[in-house]
């Protein structure tokens, strides 16, 4: 199984998953961390990704999640803001994959945002990310209003039910 984490950059998606990979026994693998050189300076220098940007970084990642899925699993952070980005890293539907949205509005993740230091995402880039945002109907949805702890605890219990 792979547990990929979702939503506009700053709402915790790393934090929530590397908590998530900790209880599961996972390996736990950020999506920023495969993005291309390219994509990344785009992003250094306010220019939001485009799907042409996105795409090759999405079918890189499908292939790994297919790996993961062969092993023991995993916890991937991954904004996955479209639907058809999320069936990309579901294989559509082929692969054991269960998308964890965590959900929180703009005011909150920008005050999130200012304080991380050393991402390559600037904060100015949010409502980019929150305008091609559709949001899942199929996926566990836990508000961030909580401690990361307390999201984690929240998420496990959800997925018991799911």
């Amino acid at each position: 199984m792979v547990y990929i984490i979702m939503g506009v950059s700053g709402c915790g998606k790393t934090t929530v998953g590397k908590i998530l990979a900790e209880k599961f026994a996972m390996k736990f693998y950020d999506a920023d961390d495969f993005h291309s050189e390219n994509s990344i300076k785009k992003m250094q220098n306010l220019i939001p990704l485009e799907d042409e940007d996105r795409i090759p970084w999405l079918l890189n990642l499908a292939v790994r999640i297919r790996q993961w899925n062969k092993g023991e699993g995993a916890v991937l952070a991954c904004s996955a803001l479209k639907e058809k980005y999320r069936q990309i890293l579901s294989g559509d539907g082929k692969e054991k994959v269960i998308f964890i949205y965590l959900e929180g509005d703009s005011n909150t993740i920008l005050e999130r945002m200012k304080k991380r230091k050393e991402h390559f995402f600037a904060p100015e880039l949010l409502e980019s990310q929150f305008s091609v945002l559709e949001e899942p109907s199929d996926a566990v949805r836990v508000p961030i209003n909580k401690t990361p702890e307390e999201i984690g605890g929240e998420i496990i219990e959800k997925l018991a039910g799911f």
